[in-house]
């Protein structure tokens, strides 16, 4: 009998991209259940737009624009740029912008550079970005929750991050007493995009990932703990700025440091790597949140790492076995 050998590696661990794909979108139903229950019929609409146009799009594209037989719809990476571009948008966006958003995502921010594994930056955020600069007034515009039959025409307020920058631009620290509980915030009793309504889920989300070795603990708890030192200090200097609870439970944080960040193909490889990356995200969201034009900073604070995740790769390599040869 001829023996086959083929190239390595020759274990395989039994992961692949559609298990882990598929996995993370396990770990996101809890906080799609929550989204479902606080804003109701808008949350189901955004969802499944988004969801349907990003495997539209990327069938659309791979079939009749990059001429390819095998399509990539079903290891569920569409599906998971669906999830994650509706979980930052706002409950009441109308269908036309979701479809906008889910084309540049998919056919700008992903299928441009070649499809998955190719793309430098995440796809779900280039898409919530590009919708964030296009159409400003209706990407901040965030209802009330519990109004479960209302869609376009849901009542808005202001969200967590809208009265912290209010405190911050006018530097009154009463400013911050309309800021809902800590609590009310960790279970999700508050406005804003799709994604912050839970961060007790997100973060229950994080930990089923961690377990199930779909991602590692290195990307989240940088970002988390870097923000919640910073935040710290920044409250004890002055207390215009929020308590780091407040910070921690707000925006679209936990569903950044835990399901946006840890993008396999756009974050670095090593251990070591990712906490630089984690914590480099982490003083980057500081510094836009309470400084930058916009309240929420996590978008464009993953974007800019992701640019220099390869730089990070070249020097945070992993330690070569063997002897220097001599000269």
């Amino acid at each position: 009998m001829k023996p086959v050998i083929s190239l390595s590696p020759h274990v395989h661990g039994g992961d692949s991209v559609r298990k882990n794909m598929y996995g993370v979108c396990i770990a996101l139903l809890p906080a799609l259940a929550a989204s479902l229950w606080f804003f109701g019929l808008g949350a189901a609409i955004v969802l499944m737009v988004s969801v349907a146009s990003c495997v539209v799009f990327e069938w659309s594209i791979t079939r009749y624009i990059l001429k390819r037989e095998a399509c990539t719809v079903c290891d569920g990476s569409a599906v998971l740029t669906g999830l994650l571009l509706g979980f930052n948008l706002p409950s009441n966006l109308p269908v036309w912008i979701i479809i906008i958003g889910a084309l540049f995502a998919i056919g700008v921010g992903k299928m441009t550079f070649g499809g998955l594994g190719q793309n430098p930056f995440n796809p779900a955020l280039l898409g919530r970005v590009f919708l964030l600069i296009s159409f400003p007034v209706q990407m901040t515009s965030w209802p009330v929750p519990h109004q479960l039959t209302s869609y376009t025409d849901a009542e808005t307020a202001a969200t967590p991050l809208s009265i912290m920058q209010k405190a911050i631009t006018s530097g009154d620290a009463s400013a911050l007493w309309d800021l809902p509980s800590a609590g009310d915030m960790l279970i999700g009793q508050t406005g804003g995009s799709l994604g912050e309504v839970s961060a007790l889920l997100l973060l229950l989300g994080c930990i089923f990932m961690i377990w199930r070795k779909i991602i590692t603990w290195h990307i989240p708890v940088s970002i988390l703990a870097t923000v919640g030192i910073l935040a710290w200090g920044m409250h004890a200097i002055d207390p215009v700025y929020a308590m780091p609870q407040h910070v921690l439970c707000s925006g679209g944080l936990m569903l950044g440091a835990c399901f946006m960040a840890t993008d396999y193909v756009t974050s670095p490889m090593t251990a070591k790597g990712q906490v630089v990356y984690g914590i480099s995200i982490g003083v980057l969201t500081i510094l836009i949140r309470n400084w930058g034009a916009y309240p929420e900073g996590m978008s464009f604070a993953i974007l800019i790492m992701n640019a220099f995740t390869p730089l990070i790769n070249t020097y945070c390599k992993p330690k070569r076995f063997g002897e220097v040869t001599k000269k």
